[in-house]
């Protein structure tokens, strides 16, 4: 459920005279995401989407994540773009929280995606890559490297609830991490989040990439890395050698990963599947029951974190080296 602030019509539509979108003819709470309230709103101009940012997300990053929006919809790349009040801002505040409304796009995200959706997926992660090149504004990946400590420290004295030896396992491979993390690769803008709930597609085709709230600067196949462990594994927890290929292949047709990146995978999509391991473990362990926040099973990582250790090079992820056969 993502509707944790409620609003009512006429909070609303003292809200909407900031804004010249026509008369609000209807609006609902859309029971999606994990982070923020969000509404669908219908006026006499089209179809919005309204958001009321929560305590999760810090006030101070949001002209960086509306502004990332506008720069990439101004590139071509299919994403909200963030409407402004008449005042010019793109903020404002309803509910006592910060507020935005942004385009509504077209499309459903798929449950389960094909080979293609995996294709069409990297080629458009690839294709954001290239268009934030030259994105002015920066924001450092609060939960990289440095960021899993902390959320360690909060999550390890129940680990072993969770499985016995886990407090173990973690401590090992945050320390790995922490010695041998990558920091030598290209970096740019990248969504940190492209889990198929964040992308929307018309069939087959892809019509856009939502939820930009947790992009933020760092290295670019990371981002790959991340989509590896969200849209290559199967229901049975194993890993589709196809779809990963398609993926990348995808990728790569519009910006090739470098010797160096492709020698990084495993570790990228090792740590990758480690900083989700922890933000749901923190959840599962911190989150009251009855809380609005939906718990998602930290093994489903814990799993995958297993997986890459195994992983010696990226043609174990589908990766197409130049002047292969295959």
């Amino acid at each position: 459920m993502a509707v944790y602030t409620d609003i009512n019509e006429i909070d609303l539509a003292h809200f909407l005279k900031d804004y010249d979108i026509g008369e609000l003819l209807s609006y609902k709470g859309i029971a999606e995401g994990v982070e923020n309230s969000n509404y669908l709103l219908h006026t006499s101009t089209g179809s919005y989407i309204l958001t009321l940012y929560e305590k999760r997300v810090n006030s101070n990053d949001l002209p960086f994540f509306l502004g990332l929006m506008r720069h990439l919809a101004g590139k071509g790349i299919r994403c909200p773009l963030p409407v402004n009040q008449k005042s010019g801002s793109s903020i404002g505040e309803l509910a006592g929280r910060p507020a935005a409304i942004v385009t509504f796009l077209e499309g459903m995200w798929m449950r389960r995606p094909t080979v293609q959706h995996c294709f069409a997926l990297g080629e458009a992660m690839a294709r954001m890559h290239v268009a934030g090149e030259d994105f002015p504004m920066r924001r450092p990946n609060a939960l990289s490297v440095e960021g899993w400590r902390p959320l360690w420290d909060n999550s390890k004295a129940g680990a072993d609830r969770v499985e016995p030896g886990l407090a173990d396992e973690t401590e090992t491979d945050l320390a790995f991490f922490e010695s041998n993390w990558p920091s030598h690769l290209p970096s740019g803008v990248i969504h940190a989040d492209l889990f198929p709930d964040n992308v929307f597609f018309l069939g087959n085709k892809l019509s856009g990439l939502i939820d930009f709230y947790f992009a933020c600067t760092d290295l670019l196949a990371y981002d790959v890395a991340v989509c590896l462990n969200a849209w290559c594994f199967e229901k049975d927890h194993s890993f589709n050698l196809t779809k990963g290929t398609a993926l990348l292949r995808g990728y790569n047709s519009v910006r090739p990963l470098s010797a160096d990146e492709a020698a990084s995978l495993p570790i990228l999509a090792r740590g990758s599947a480690l900083r989700f391991m922890l933000t749901r473990l923190y959840d599962w362990l911190n989150t009251p029951e009855g809380s609005l926040v939906v718990k998602k099973d930290p093994m489903e990582y814990i799993r995958r974190m297993r997986f890459h250790r195994q992983i010696k090079s990226a043609e174990e992820y589908g990766l197409i080296l130049e002047g292969s056969k295959v």
